[in-house]
């Protein structure tokens, strides 16, 4: 996708698709509960309808940004406006990294960004990388594969986290082909 609010509207979409349910018919559920806080809400959208995890915390996330009144706010939230947040103030200088990864993944085609507190989800039918920076001095590529052994640049992660390897970036020029290769791999069999 070409941008950050192209992939929440199409989560959102493939949200109502998945559940055979409208925003509105969504929203409302939420507010018969009567909960008010996130977890609460990603809980019960996760048992009813049986959302997945990134979905119910999606759509909990936008339901409390709209005041629980059914407006759609992805375009109002501004993606990008999460994005920036994850890399303001002294993160700021590893906003290049970030954006010279994503213009790089946007050619392997279609995925779903999925901005979280630290860090952005990228996703096919499952996630396949995650990019955000831990400190002030790096940025970090979690990529989810499988059949790839480890090196000391792409170091192995312990078994149940959520990224099997994890790659340590503090500069633009580290975005190299080795490094879009394993990406590609990630992408490829996530669906």
């Amino acid at each position: 996708m070409n941008s950050v609010d192209e992939a929440l509207q199409k989560q959102l979409q493939n949200i109502q698709a998945r559940t055979g349910k409208t925003l509105d018919e969504l929203y409302a559920h939420i507010r018969r509960s009567g909960l008010v806080k996130h977890g609460e809400i990603r809980a019960l959208l996760k048992k009813d309808p049986g959302m997945g995890h990134g979905d119910a915390n999606t759509l909990a996330t936008f339901y409390l940004k709209s005041d629980g009144q059914g407006a759609d706010h992805s375009k109002e939230t501004g993606t990008d406006d999460l994005v920036n947040a994850i890399y303001a103030g002294p993160k700021a200088v590893l906003r290049p990294i970030h954006d010279k990864l994503m213009s790089a993944i946007d050619e392997f085609g279609s995925f779903e960004i999925a901005p979280k507190k630290g860090y952005v989800s990228l996703r096919r039918k499952k996630q396949f990388a995650t990019i955000g920076p831990p400190t002030r001095t790096r940025v970090d590529v979690g990529l989810n594969m499988k059949g790839v052994k480890g090196t000391v640049r792409l170091a192995e992660m312990p078994a149940g986290g959520m990224c099997q390897y994890t790659v340590r970036l503090a500069d633009p020029a580290e975005v190299d082909e080795e490094l879009l290769a394993w990406i590609k791999t990630a992408y490829e069999s996530a669906g």
